[in-house]
């Protein structure tokens, strides 16, 4: 609330001023502060603009922004509505006013705060409505001439003083010490006035028509300069000398500079290593995973290793069918459940759990606060929840992990001893997605928003105060993006027959409640699409690439993440959730909002996912997107950022590869020529910066190493006979790294990286980046020849038009004349070739031209 203010009235006696009802988002304008004490601020809604007929752009405009109100019409409307009119802050204003008739004025720039004011004095409603004549040249000159700027006063002359500075001026200045000859021309009396006739001659036709400056030596070249006695004195010759104490400085700074301590034979050896030595360059298949119970033939669709504890891996499988076998088999499909199997080390045989869905999984992400918590999508476009908080010791303490020994880990397979009478726990699922509100077709892509911030439903970046991942954003084939929020909404007033429904759920015992407030009502938070622009259809997309997900890529100290495990159970943040603060916090303005996107047709696509408003239906819709290449003839299969570089990307997609660079709108960085077998997923390095990993259709695996080719791959290497369907390396420890693939057959290999893909050079980062800037300036010159090019093309299109026009424009005459012109040439060429042959002489010139 304003604080209260005293002002003076056209009587002359002091009364406070009302306070004013000012809206939660703007302060109150101080009025009197800026010299209009009679004017009071109002806000007029909808409603209240059509019982007084002021209407905005229909009953006041910016011709006639005001209109006339009766004190009665205000007064029956504080008697109908009471505290809830709009004019109940100005109820004494009015009360006291001496005339019939307020004047309100529509105040469309706001001005003054609101959207309309209200004057409360004749005075000021007289000056308004009849405002006093102004003179035209005094308006004018005060409508040009702000109140704040100095006039200039121009300067009165004085008399000169000399103080001597003339005299100085006159030893300074050069003057000529010769006296300067004077010469008149001029011509006779008679000539003057006389007709002049100026005509084109030609200067090789006439003889001496033209004077020639011909060279001619110079004599001042052959003067020779006089001899002078020059003295010179040898100097003292300069000696080196040094103490002992030098020595001792110079080796202080060595220490300064260099590690004394390091072992430089070790190092060499290291680096002797690196470069050459091709004897370990190929992967080894360490172990695989096959699903031997299930009756479908199945393949593996999406791989995840499980964040914290290591030889724990989880992949999701589905029936290798197409849409139509899928309408076929749907009565024996519904039988076999969709599920997640996690695989363990020390048991190749059985899965450690199994994760129930309503329909095939072929996208899933571990939550990178709690890996308990696991989101996936479904074929059908539904979004699953699982919360396996329960069974987290069961996982923790399998061999290989529960020990946390690397020499468990290592051992061969056939000295483990699986568990083989245990058998695999099924966890059904938290919460499922309403399927009216979600994606119609399957969803290809999934990943966690970041911990450290949130979005609302018009897509602007608040901070997250939880300081856990509470939303998620997916991709689906029915040309939408979506964002999503764990959280509960804020509850509307509930009705009682909702409330008899809720207290009828019945809860399964082996179900946790966390996430039931989701179960079957979970809508999504903003829809983003891609429209193709002018036409009507949307682009399809099939992965995305935020710009926080590198982080989650990068690798994580071993207790650093066991200790967030066990901080997450004490805590259970996901136990008791509350709904978002996005309305109360002030957006972040400087996040960077855009992302990358890949379709079906194989474009990659960088948009925004801040919502605008349509300015004809105030609509919420998505923005255009920023810039689109069609790269890929084939869908894109992935599409990820660089663990050491945030704004490198990698896209993977029919038959080539693509790396780009993030702000730079011209084309990628790098593209391969066409492979001799589909691409089918793809994934960086982790700790090698210029190494990615290709799969492709037939079963190989193509390993580019940007150090040693940037045209082909650096080797290509067989796994299986069937298609690979997804690639996710792993650490596991500074000297052992894992990368493992999955195939259509159902098979997860499980390779170990040798120490030449897992160990970095020296200066790798620097070299590799070093490469990405010189063809984003390679990038940039061919942009700036293109300009050129066609700058020259148009200069030589202007040049060829112009040179057309003057060919036409030719006049008769000047046609005969040139004609003309080139016959007298022949004729003196005939001439000079009779004359040098010796057929005619050089006395008979007149009786030739006669002849002629």
């Amino acid at each position: 609330m304003a604080p209260k203010q005293k002002k003076k009235s056209s009587r002359g006696k002091k009364r406070p001023k009302p306070v004013l009802a000012a809206s939660e988002d703007m302060e109150p304008v101080n009025m009197e502060s800026m010299g209009h004490p009679e004017i009071y601020p109002l806000v007029l809604t909808t409603k209240t603009q059509e019982i007084f007929n002021c209407r905005i752009d229909e009953d006041v405009t910016d011709e006639q922004p005001y209109k006339l109100i009766k004190k009665e019409d205000i007064f029956e409307d504080l008697r109908n509505r009471a505290a809830v009119s709009d004019f109940h802050p100005v109820k004494k204003i009015v009360q006291e006013y001496p005339g019939n008739e307020l004047l309100l004025v529509y105040d469309k720039d706001f001005k003054y705060g609101l959207n309309f004011y209200l004057i409360a004095t004749e005075e000021g409603k007289e000056n308004y409505l009849n405002p006093p004549e102004v003179p035209e040249e005094q308006e004018e000159y005060k409508e040009h001439i702000p109140e704040d700027v100095y006039i200039y006063k121009p300067p009165v002359s004085k008399p000169w003083v000399s103080l001597g500075s003339e005299k100085e001026i006159e030893e300074e200045s050069v003057t000529e010490s010769t006296k300067q000859i004077t010469y008149m021309i001029s011509r006779k009396r008679s000539e003057f006035g006389a007709p002049i006739k100026f005509s084109d001659q030609n200067a090789s036709s006439v003889k001496d028509a033209y004077i020639e400056c011909t060279a001619y030596p110079d004599k001042n070249f052959t003067l020779k300069q006089l001899e002078k006695d020059v003295g010179m004195q040898v100097i003292p010759q300069i000696k080196d000398i040094s103490t002992q104490t030098k020595c001792v400085e110079i080796a202080l700074q060595q220490n300064e500079i260099m590690n004394t301590f390091i072992d430089d034979w070790k190092y060499l050896a290291e680096e002797e290593g690196t470069f050459g030595d091709k004897t370990d360059t190929y992967l080894k298949e360490y172990q695989s995973f096959t699903d031997l119970h299930s009756p479908m033939e199945k393949m593996i669709t999406c791989v995840s290793w499980h964040p914290t504890i290591y030889g724990l891996i989880a992949v999701s499988v589905a029936v290798r069918l197409s849409f139509e076998d899928r309408v076929h088999f749907s009565d024996k499909l519904l039988l076999q459940p969709s599920l997640i199997l996690f695989w363990s080390f020390s048991d190749p045989i059985h899965p450690q759990l199994m994760l129930e869905s309503p329909d095939d999984i072929f996208c899933f992400k571990f939550c990178p606060s709690d890996p308990n918590i696991i989101a996936g999508g479904c074929i059908n476009g539904q979004i699953v929840m699982w919360d396996i908080t329960a069974h987290a010791d069961r996982i923790e303490n399998i061999k290989a992990g529960g020990s946390r020994s690397k020499r468990a880990t290592l051992k061969p397979m056939f000295l483990l001893e699986p568990e083989s009478n245990k058998e695999a726990m099924y966890i059904r699922h938290c919460a499922v997605s309403s399927i009216e509100n979600g994606h119609k077709k399957v969803i290809t892509d999934i990943h966690w928003l970041s911990d450290t911030f949130e979005i609302n439903r018009m897509g602007s970046v608040f901070e997250n105060r939880s300081g856990i991942c509470c939303q998620l954003v997916t991709c689906s084939a029915d040309c939408t993006i979506c964002f999503w929020d764990i959280r509960p909404q804020k509850p509307l007033t509930p009705q009682t027959t909702e409330k008899k429904k809720e207290e009828s759920i019945e809860i399964p015992f082996d179900v946790p409640s966390t996430f039931l407030h989701l179960d079957l009502s979970w809508k999504p938070l903003t829809k983003v699409r891609l429209s193709k622009g002018e036409t009507s259809l949307d682009h399809c997309p099939t992965k995305i690439s935020l710009n926080e997900d590198h982080l989650l890529c990068k690798t994580q100290d071993k207790m650093l993440a066991q200790s967030k495990t066990e901080k997450a159970e004490e805590m259970n943040p996901y136990h008791n959730l509350e709904s978002g603060m996005a309305n109360l916090l002030k957006p972040i303005d400087d996040f960077c909002t855009k992302f990358f996107v890949g379709t079906e047709e194989g474009e990659v696509i960088y948009t925004d996912w801040k919502m605008e408003k349509d300015p004809e239906t105030g609509r919420l819709m998505s923005k255009k997107p920023v810039s689109h290449h069609t790269i890929h003839d084939g869908t894109v299969h992935t599409i990820q950022r660089s663990p050491f570089y945030n704004d490198i990307i990698l896209t993977v997609g029919g038959w080539n590869v693509a790396i780009w660079k993030e702000g730079v709108m011209t084309g990628p960085l790098l593209q391969s020529c066409c492979a001799p077998k589909r691409y089918t997923s793809g994934h960086w390095s982790l700790t090698r910066p210029g190494v990615f990993y290709i799969g492709r259709e037939d079963g190989y695996i193509d390993i580019w190493d940007l150090l040693e080719k940037t045209h082909e791959p650096a080797q290509s290497q067989n796994i299986c006979i069937t298609m690979i369907t997804c690639i996710k390396p792993w650490i596991f420890s500074s000297k052992q790294q894992f990368i493992a693939t999955a195939d259509y057959y159902g098979t997860l290999h499980i390779l170990e990286i040798p120490w030449t893909l897992s160990r970095p050079s020296t200066n790798e980062m620097a070299s590799v980046n070093h490469y990405f800037e010189r063809e984003v300036k390679h990038l940039e010159y061919v942009e700036q020849r293109k300009k050129i090019r066609e700058q020259e093309k148009k200069e030589m299109e202007l040049e060829m038009a112009k040179k057309k026009v003057k060919t036409y424009q030719k006049s008769k005459e000047q046609m005969q004349a040139e004609l003309k012109m080139d016959y007298e040439n022949y004729l003196e060429l005939e001439k000079t070739v009779l004359i040098n042959l010796g057929l005619i002489k050089v006395t008979e010139k007149g009786s030739y031209m006669e002849v002629m």
